[in-house]
């Protein structure tokens, strides 16, 4: 099992930042690295599209596995069948102080090519996360201006 894992401060309360990142229809508009389309609901199939900076763009149809309303989105995938390459990633959001919170990305790689997928790929999919979490950062920043 091998995580990656991404974080950064926001200057936007919490609820803010979540409603920004369960608004996957918006996601076109700030997020630069992944299109997601589908209903965050737990057993329900998503339709992600990545794009990482310097990677291969890859589709996957992940399951959603957690929805923890205001904290916590999880969701799975698995390439041809489960234990050849098991993807979780997930997402969490947690208030800080008053108007700031922290947003975290992250993904558990497992299964027999996990360790060769990340030798090829970490690179672009630690740029990845870091372009997202920077555009969501930018995003709830600007709803948070425009609510004050």
């Amino acid at each position: 099992m091998k995580t990656l894992h991404s974080e950064l401060g926001v200057g936007a309360p919490a609820p803010i930042v979540w409603d920004v990142l369960v608004d996957l229809p918006a996601w076109e508009r700030w997020n630069p690295v992944v299109r997601a389309e589908g209903k965050l609901v737990p057993g329900e199939h998503l339709s992600v599209t990545v794009a990482p900076p310097g990677g291969k763009e890859v589709r996957i149809e992940p399951t959603v596995i957690q929805l923890d309303q205001g904290r916590q989105l999880r969701w799975t995938s698995n390439v041809l069948f489960r234990g050849i390459l098991d993807i979780e990633q997930g997402f969490r959001v947690t208030a800080e102080d008053v108007g700031r919170c922290r947003f975290e990305q992250f993904a558990v790689f497992r299964g027999l090519l996990a360790d060769a997928v990340l030798w090829r790929n970490r690179k672009p999919i630690e740029l990845g996360f870091q372009a997202m979490n920077r555009s969501l950062k930018r995003e709830a920043e600007r709803v948070a201006r425009e609510r004050a």
